[in-house]
């Protein structure tokens, strides 16, 4: 199953120096039984990205829980075996039992630079947001118009050097 995790440059940074990736919870993101049935039409392409959003969603949570703010959302795809579905939290949710190894990671998606002050402004409202604040979703609306990079994990250090 490719699942869709949400991290933090510094979670990226943790997996370049381990090589390994640890979900916080364990919360990963997939298209998912739930997830189809919530969505009255979408090819199964269109509901991955919608589960890759919701990771980016989260995302913006773990950032906001960071001491040291660095102002892009990220997200790491892999293929995985083990993921439990979770459709008690939401309709794209699983929980994982461990870490991921970096030979199972497809991907990595990262805001642009273009994309800090409106991932910072979102961050910081993102609880807001949840809570129906209408100007606190207009600021998650703006990070989410942000398109995420794609990378390929050989390209991770990279990535990392240029942040």
């Amino acid at each position: 199953m490719r699942v869709y995790l949400p991290a933090t440059i510094a979670m990226l940074r943790d997996l370049e120096r381990n090589g390994e990736f640890r979900a916080r919870s364990g919360t990963a993101f997939a298209l998912t039984p739930a997830l189809r049935e919530a969505y009255a039409s979408g090819s199964d392409e269109e509901l991955e990205y919608a589960a890759l959003l919701d990771a980016a969603r989260a995302s913006l949570r773990l950032i906001a829980a960071e001491e040291k703010g660095e102002w892009r959302r990220a997200v790491v795809s892999a293929d995985v075996e083990d993921a439990t579905l979770r459709p008690d939290l939401d309709a794209a949710v699983v929980r994982l039992a461990g870490p991921v190894p970096a030979a199972l990671i497809a991907a990595i998606h990262v805001d642009a630079a273009e994309a800090e002050d409106a991932v910072a402004a979102a961050a910081a409202v993102i609880d807001a947001a949840d809570l129906g604040d209408e100007d606190a979703e207009f600021a998650l609306g703006d990070a989410e118009d942000h398109e995420l990079a794609w990378y390929g994990l050989q390209e991770l250090p990279f990535l990392l050097e240029l942040l």
